[in-house]
């Protein structure tokens, strides 16, 4: 008996010591206005990898393993609601934290409106390279980053000066960066905005768990239905920026019987006009997500994802068109019977459908394998004013018909053009071209109509038809992600990953205007044939024309990550090796190039391979250093690796992978009240090549009657710089004041001259132009220099409203690389331009750098509680004192060389001048929505 009681008293004492050393933290998390349970809260412990979720009730419970700490920060975070950091002392008798109610972050509303507002802009233009930061939108509450998101945006700011193609998208797990451009295409999931809600976001080439990433960062949206809250959602918006009104509908399961979980989500965006005139906006949203957990180790997720979108474009002009018509104008729409018809419209039907396989292997083991399947198409439409009529005249083709271009303010439409000889200026026909524009400036569809069926009466082909450039892309992509906790300190990583795309371009006949028949030829060129397989065709709509070629793809990457963490020190060390092919097949064999168009072309490889490391001190729980460094190499976009794609099989010359670099180093404060952050970054990205293409005029060397051509330009190793600084500070005055400071400098340039060559169906040989003297010139895509100030408060009951004033600065125009080699100096027989002048050339040449301006924003909301149900009001309104800005812009390339530019200059508004995209004046969203 007494051996018995020994061992009892042993035991428990054992059983008492190791729960001490083994303190397990519980409780259960609500909302804070609802007092509904909330399940997928994440809450975990500061340096170390240990963390958990809360279950569908809200119950939550994390065990601490042995530590010689006497206090540990629990980190608690849901995305929607505002985190929690909560000191614990371990020494304490009671583990159980309780109740812990989370309060909505009203300010993620914004978030949603940005997200919407930054991926339609993308459609909004026909040449931008607008881009936006959705990444970072609602995944970060670092205020230099919520101030670039929520305030920035609007100007196209980019944060480090980057576009998207440097940032990695995934949807559970999935990269949806496209092959083309290596852009996320936004479109494809627009409107699902309460299914996005989960994502993990990781800045620059940080650690993250998914993939290698790039310089931009990598963002990861988690679209599991088990990751959903349970309960619905029905939100109605209004606007006057990319669309008029919104609603959509959201709902999921939660937990239901045997495992069970869905959630489904649809929405409805329209407009018949934005803000910019003449852009109408039609978008459908579906989301659908099933996930069974087939035991306690496995879990299947099936997610269908369908966002059809229709929208109009709006253009870019010149400082002439300004002044007669406004900010608002848009060239490309008409009323035809009283409606707006858009005539450069952007089609995007692409769904994504996904399965994925979750297996806990072991409790330190977790394998996660995913399979995409995308497909469907992009359509980009517009006028084909190329129509013509086959004559045979003693065995001799003539083509004859062909319309004007209808652009209503091409530039033969302008009054500066009948006025551009000092000497012989028509006035009259200049006041006529003004007035015809200012009264109004649109397409004329019934011009259309009327000159193809005037034509028709005559059994000749149309010569106006409403053609779209398509794109049909097939992608397969494969991953698995293993990882492996092998304690709290020390984590790995590996994925592998495999992608296929079948890429089909076409032409297409969309809109006859009312004719029967399009003769498919190219008129502006000297070999007109667009096929010789089947000559001199006669398309019907829907048929393909002009081009139809396949491009293939294949992607496969190995990925792995180690990452340590202690009470000081956080390390991790990171590398990737893989391959990428691409390769064209026409369909057509060009006219002017019979022997390189038709069938395959050669496989273009390359080598993606790279390391980065990163580390994080911690002088203690208010400061820490953090530093981040990178190198690899990535493949180049398709889009630059092949010269005129189109019309034949050539790449570009000894085209070789981008080798990209990155640095930045980070310095951390914070307090309960206080929160500071400070990064310094440089990044450079070598071996660029661009490909472009435009009409130009004044190119040397190859005789007068040459010198005037359709091009594709290509520059080559080229190199880009990004140097700054980024910070941000706020600061809690009382519980429901917030001061904020945020901004950034930057430095965005050229770092070298770049090679330029030009190719075109008018030359027998590519030009070689040397070097572009690019070095020191701006990168365009935005303001450099942001700053901002502002203030938030939030009342105990529920109603909220802040300010910003915000600074940009050192924006510049997108500069012409043709005009900064020789060739500027040239006449077309290649000698020297006896007029030129290096004092005006310097100042002709010089980089246009936009006027620096000021943008006030407001914003504000309140929530009700409704027995159990929330209701939400908010609304943000953009630029309050309507301030103009120009947002963007590029010069023209049509004056080649230093006479032809400086005549055009010495006018009072250019013939070519530069065009701009400018900002919206004031604009409002208006959000409501009832959750339940």
């Amino acid at each position: 008996m007494k051996i018995s009681i020994f061992w009892v008293c042993l035991l428990s004492f054992i059983f008492q010591s190791n729960y001490a050393q083994n303190p397990v933290f519980t409780g259960r998390f609500v909302d804070a206005i609802t007092n509904v349970p909330l399940p997928q809260v994440k809450i975990a412990i500061e340096g170390s990898f240990k963390e958990t979720y809360s279950n569908a009730e809200g119950y939550f419970s994390l065990e601490v393993a042995d530590t010689a700490q006497n206090e540990l920060i629990l980190s608690i975070s849901k995305t929607t609601y505002v985190p929690k950091r909560l000191p614990v002392n371990l020494q304490r008798k009671t583990f159980d934290l309780g109740e812990v109610a989370l309060q909505i972050d009203p300010f993620y509303e914004r978030s949603l409106q940005n997200t919407i507002s930054l991926s339609d802009a993308e459609l909004l233009s026909e040449e931008a390279d607008f881009d936006n930061i959705s990444g970072i939108l609602q995944s970060v509450r670092d205020t230099y980053l919520s101030a670039a998101a929520f305030d920035f945006s609007q100007t196209f700011y980019r944060v480090r000066g980057l576009g998207a193609e440097q940032g990695t998208l995934l949807i559970n797990g999935i990269e949806m960066n496209k092959s083309y451009d290596g852009r996320p295409q936004w479109s494809n999931w627009g409107g699902l905005n309460d299914v996005q809600r989960n994502q993990v976001f990781s800045v620059g080439m940080s650690p993250n768990d998914y993939a290698f990433g790039s310089l931009g960062g990598t963002t990861n949206m988690i679209m599991r239905a088990s990751k959903y809250q349970k309960g619905g959602r029905l939100t109605f918006s209004g606007s006057n920026r990319s669309y008029t009104g919104r609603v959509m509908a959201t709902y999921a399961s939660g937990e239901e019987n045997n495992g069970w979980f869905y959630a489904v989500s649809t929405g409805r965006r329209y407009a018949e006009e934005g803000f910019m005139e003449g852009t109408p906006f039609s978008a459908n949203s579906f989301f659908l997500a099933i996930e069974k957990n087939l035991d306690e180790d496995h879990s299947l997720n099936i997610s269908a994802i369908y966002t059809p979108t229709v929208r109009g474009k709006s253009a870019p002009f010149t400082a002439e068109v300004l002044e007669l018509k406004g900010v608002t104008y848009n060239p490309y729409w008409g009323f035809q019977n009283g409606e707006i018809r858009n005539s450069r419209m952007k089609e995007v039907q692409e769904p994504i459908l996904m399965l994925n396989h979750f297996w806990k292997i072991h409790k330190t083991l977790d394998l996660n394998t995913n399979i995409g399947y995308q497909f469907g198409e992009i359509s980009n439409s517009r006028i084909d004013y190329g129509g013509a009529t086959r004559l045979n005249f003693e065995g001799q083709d003539t083509f004859v018909g062909q319309g004007v271009n209808p652009d209503p303010v091409y530039y033969q439409k302008l009054p500066s053009y009948f006025l551009r000889f000092d000497t012989n200026q028509d006035f009259e026909r200049a006041y006529r071209a003004r007035q015809d524009i200012v009264e109004n400036g649109q397409l004329d569809w019934n011009q259309f109509y009327q000159a193809n069926t005037v034509l028709n009466s005559g059994n000749t082909n149309a010569i106006y038809a409403l053609a779209a450039d398509v794109n049909k892309d097939r992608r397969l992509d494969i991953n698995s992600i293993l990882t492996w906790f092998k304690n709290e300190h020390l984590k790995v990583i590996g994925s592998i990953k495999y992608s296929r795309l079948s890429s089909a371009n076409f032409g297409r006949i969309n809109d006859l205007f009312g004719s029967e028949g399009f003769l498919d030829i190219d008129v502006f060129s000297d070999n007109p044939q667009t096929d010789l397989l089947s000559p001199n065709r006669i398309m019907s709509e829907g048929d393909r024309y002009k081009y139809d070629y396949d491009i293939t793809s294949n992607r496969m990457e190995a990925f792995s990550q180690l990452q340590y963490k202690w009470k000081k020190l956080e390390l991790s060390f990171a590398g990737k090796a893989g391959s990428v092919s691409y390769q064209r097949t026409g369909n057509f064999q060009n006219g002017s190039y019979p022997g390189n168009s038709l069938g395959a072309g050669e496989q273009q490889e390359f080598l993606e391979y790279g390391v980065r490391s990163g580390a994080v001190y911690k002088f203690s729980g208010r400061q820490n250093v953090e530093i981040n460094i990178a190198g690899f190499t990535n493949a180049p976009a398709a889009k630059n690796i092949f010269m005129n794609p189109r019309q034949n099989n050539a790449v570009v010359p000894e085209i070789t992978e981008e080798q990209l670099l990155s640095s930045d180093l980070t310095y951390r404060y914070r307090t309960p009240k206080f929160s500071s952050r400070i990064t310094t970054f440089y990044s450079e990205i070598r071996k660029v090549t661009e490909v472009s293409y435009y009409y130009t005029d004044g190119l040397s060397g190859i005789g007068r009657e040459n010198n005037t051509a359709f091009v594709q330009e290509v520059l080559t190793d080229m190199n880009k710089q990004y140097l700054g600084v980024e910070f941000g500070v706020d600061y809690q005055v009382t519980s429901t004041i917030k001061l904020k400071a945020a901004g950034a400098l930057g430095q965005y340039t050229f770092s070298n001259n770049p090679e330029l060559l030009l190719s075109s169906a008018r030359f027998a040989e590519d030009l070689e132009y040397g070097s572009s003297f690019l070095k020191n010139y701006r990168l365009p895509g935005g303001p450099q220099n942001a700053m901002q100030v502002g203030f938030e408060y939030r009342d105990p009951e529920y109603w909220w409203f802040g300010a910003t004033l915000n600074y940009f600065s050192n924006a510049f125009i997108d500069v012409n690389p043709l005009t900064r080699t020789s060739n500027f100096q040239k006449d077309y027989d290649g000698l020297a331009l006896v007029e030129y002048d290096p004092t005006v050339a310097r100042k002709l040449l010089e980089q246009e750098k936009f006027d620096a301006y000021y943008l006030t924003n407001l914003i504000g909301g309140k929530s009700w509680r409704i027995k159990d149900k929330n209701l939400g009001f908010f609304v943000s309104i953009n630029n309050l004192l309507d301030r103009f800005y120009k947002s963007g812009g590029f010069e023209q390339a049509r004056n080649a060389n230093y006479r032809t530019l400086k005549e055009d200059r010495d006018r009072e508004f250019p013939i070519f001048g530069n065009k701009y995209w400018y900002g919206n004046g004031t604009s409002f969203f208006v959000n409501v929505n009832l959750r339940f």
